[in-house]
């Protein structure tokens, strides 16, 4: 059974552990590499990530994409929303399904 975590600012994720999901804070862009790396190789199956972490990553998420797992999802967190999250999921739905459904 794969394990679920929340990685990015202390503030952003804390409520994730009230649900039971590994936190893992993290402030700058090395750091969040090393931990996403050591999730992705001991059984973590879904990373949710805030999306200022994840857009300072990009290139170290990207490892991941054609992979079955982990599903990393980038979240909105307390400084706000980016868009990249639903970037994210619609490029996934077109790629699945062939075309864009949302627009």
């Amino acid at each position: 059974m794969y394990k679920i975590a929340a990685m990015g600012d202390k503030n952003s994720i804390y409520g994730f552990a009230s649900l039971g999901i590994a936190i893992f804070p993290v402030d700058e862009s090395t750091q969040a590499i090393k931990t996403l790396r050591n999730l992705a190789q001991t059984g973590y199956g879904v990373i949710f990530i805030t999306e200022n972490i994840a857009s300072q990553i990009k290139n170290e998420i990207s490892r991941y994409n054609d992979e079955p797992t982990p599903a990393i999802i980038p979240i909105p967190g307390v400084f706000g929303n980016t868009g990249m999250g639903m970037e994210q999921v619609s490029s996934f739905v077109e790629r699945a399904v062939g075309s864009d459904i949302v627009n």
